[in-house]
């Protein structure tokens, strides 16, 4: 309880309806009870994925709480309850001193149904562990965070500092392996195991209980994550893959798109275009390094964990898009070539803010910056 996220600075807790939207297993929850635990106001936890709220409505629950003095209410789940986003609207209308801060999938979409939530919340997102929190959580060593233009200007100064006090290279290795979701620390044994199970719920029940699938879409998601898993970073053949899981092109793009807000996949867009799901993406990522330990049958291509660990890790403050030159483009402006410690610079040569990521390497040089060293973003 007493290690906290990146996120519990940035979030304003005086705020009357936050909502804190994440992956399963990023540590929602845990965020959640470490608020209420600082709070000295009468306060409840409620969880909506429980069986009472199945024949119970909430909104009446919350309003008998009110009226027992209960003013800031803290649920989790929201995304499991149908009613959830009506009733938090008219709390929050009907009782101004009252203060809901709610957990929910990262496939929930705010402005979604009659009660139009997105101008009376403040929403939040919360990522899995950065590499410099995993290194807080597995080493008790805790280092700041260096904003992107800090680690481009001074990466010299800031990598020694580091290696200083800890193996960095060794750490960043178990990383890749187990360090995403905080519940590596009571289950590195069964970790892969317990991930699996963690893609299982997504898919078979959040997603679901979000978006309005059946039961053979569901099926579909399975048998496309089985495929693109297998060869990651995946260049779509939208009509290809249509054809091996036997649903239409627009079905397979949508499916790609629950699959990128569920945080199970990263889609690499480019920079020019635009939201809409049915834009076939560049290439296709899992959501994050500990995901192709898990899919992997043997160890991971070491080429595509570093570019997974590169947008993993960038895209929690920045916009990452593919680039005409090398791997990444960031924000519109920084261009990045992910690589090994020999990684050459010819393909980003006379390319402006043009950049290589290296992994195996304790210390940078020029426009050469250690890999690792993007795990501390946030």
């Amino acid at each position: 309880m007493e290690f906290q996220r990146y996120l519990s600075t940035e979030i304003d807790w005086e705020q009357r309806l936050i909502i804190i939207r994440g992956s399963r297993g990023t540590g929602k929850t845990t965020l959640l009870l470490q608020q209420m635990r600082k709070t000295k106001d009468q306060s409840v936890y409620l969880s909506l994925d429980d069986f009472y709220f199945e024949t119970n409505r909430f909104l009446l629950l919350a309003e008998s709480l009110y009226g027992k003095g209960f003013k800031k209410i803290f649920l989790d789940e929201v995304h499991q309850y149908e009613h959830w986003s009506k009733d938090l609207k008219n709390l929050i209308d009907n009782y101004p001193d009252l203060q809901i801060i709610a957990t929910g999938s990262s496939i929930l979409k705010i402005d979604r149904g009659q009660a139009d939530l997105s101008r009376r919340s403040s929403l939040h997102y919360l990522s899995g562990l950065s590499f410099r929190e995993f290194l807080a959580l597995e080493n008790q060593e805790y280092f700041p965070i260096y904003p992107l233009s800090e680690i481009l200007e001074n990466h010299l100064e800031i990598s020694p500092q580091i290696n200083d006090r800890i193996n960095i290279l060794d750490a960043f290795q178990k990383y890749l392996n187990y360090g995403y979701y905080p519940f590596f620390l009571n289950q590195k044994k069964d970790y892969h195991q317990k991930l699996q199970q963690v893609i299982q719920l997504i898919t078979e029940i959040d997603i679901p209980s979000v978006e309005n699938i059946n039961y053979t879409t569901v099926r579909s998601i399975r048998k496309l994550l089985y495929v693109i898993s297998q060869s990651v970073p995946f260049t779509p053949n939208i009509q290809s893959l249509s054809e091996k899981i036997g649903v239409s092109r627009n079905a397979i793009l949508r499916v790609l798109d629950l699959l990128n807000r569920g945080g199970v996949l990263n889609l690499l867009r480019s920079g020019n275009q635009g939201g809409s799901f049915l834009q076939k993406p560049e290439k296709i990522y899992l959501q994050n390094p500990n995901l192709n330990f898990t899919f992997a049958a043997s160890q991971p291509n070491k080429g595509t964990l570093r570019e997974t660990f590169f947008l993993n890790q960038l895209q929690t403050k920045h916009q990452v898009t593919s680039s005409r030159f090398g791997d990444f483009m960031v924000d519109n402006q920084f261009t990045f070539e992910i690589g090994g410690a020999t990684k050459t610079g010819k393909q980003i040569q006379g390319v402006p803010l043009a950049y290589i990521a290296a992994d195996d390497i304790e210390n940078g040089v020029g426009n050469r910056i250690p890999l690792w060293l993007f795990g501390f973003l946030y």
